[in-house]
């Protein structure tokens, strides 16, 4: 397996050329660029291949967001994880619209970075519990957040509990005791169900209008663990 192409975004030099040192020392990541600003950025993403960007929300007068938009206005593959000091929860909200594929704070130790960045880099999410519970308390009284008309089954609600754990569907099929492509089905389902079609998006829908009923059963797939 080749090693994913990273593309680092941070406007504070000192942050970014520490960063790049620490993941230049890990023999399965590879770092393409590095640079302060969006429009460097798009000039990378042109002429390289990129796998993920690992961008800052806050870039000085830019915010990260601008560049998720340019990349989804591009159909890019490329997979986006936020690494920031902090954002806001709607801002969260946005950046689960805009089909990122995990928010990392960097208060966090560097070895958690390095599995963020292979997760994501595997097509996985990463969110921090934190981010998930900030935005659940009140969700049920939010407009569009009554119960849903269409619950989710025991099987649906435990899988969705372990994307929100940001697992592989291996690792989920594992403490579900079933199979991969068992799991890969039950995540058909659910994107079904909740009009979405990414896993991203199905975390934000999940959280924003369905906490009341689908979020509220999955202590039986946190015991399994």
């Amino acid at each position: 397996m080749k090693s994913p192409a990273i593309l680092l975004i941070d406007d504070h030099s000192l942050f970014r050329e520490s960063l790049v040192r620490l993941l230049e020392a890990e023999s399965d990541l590879r770092v393409v660029a590095h640079c302060a600003g969006i429009s460097e950025a798009l000039g990378v993403l042109d002429r390289d291949s990129v796998d993920v960007v690992l961008l800052d929300y806050d870039l000085g007068e830019e915010r990260g967001t601008e560049l998720v938009r340019e990349l989804q206005t591009r159909k890019l593959p490329t997979k986006v994880l936020m690494v920031t000091a902090g954002v806001s929860d709607q801002v969260t909200r946005d950046l689960l619209t805009a089909g990122v594929s995990g928010i990392f704070y960097k208060h966090n130790s560097p070895a958690r970075l390095t599995e963020a960045i292979r997760k994501v880099a595997a097509g996985e999410l990463w969110f921090e519990q934190e981010i998930i519970r900030s935005l659940l308390p009140g969700t049920a009284d939010r407009p569009g957040g009554s119960r849903s008309k269409r619950p989710l089954t025991a099987r649906q609600q435990e899988v969705l509990s372990g994307i929100l754990d940001g697992l592989a569907n291996k690792e989920i099929a594992w403490k579900l005791k079933v199979s991969e492509s068992s799991v890969k089905a039950v995540i058909q389902e659910l994107f079904q169900k909740a009009g979405v079609r990414t896993r991203s998006q199905l975390v934000r829908i999940a959280i924003e209008k369905h906490a009341a009923d689908w979020l509220n059963n999955t202590d039986e797939f946190h015991a399994a663990g």
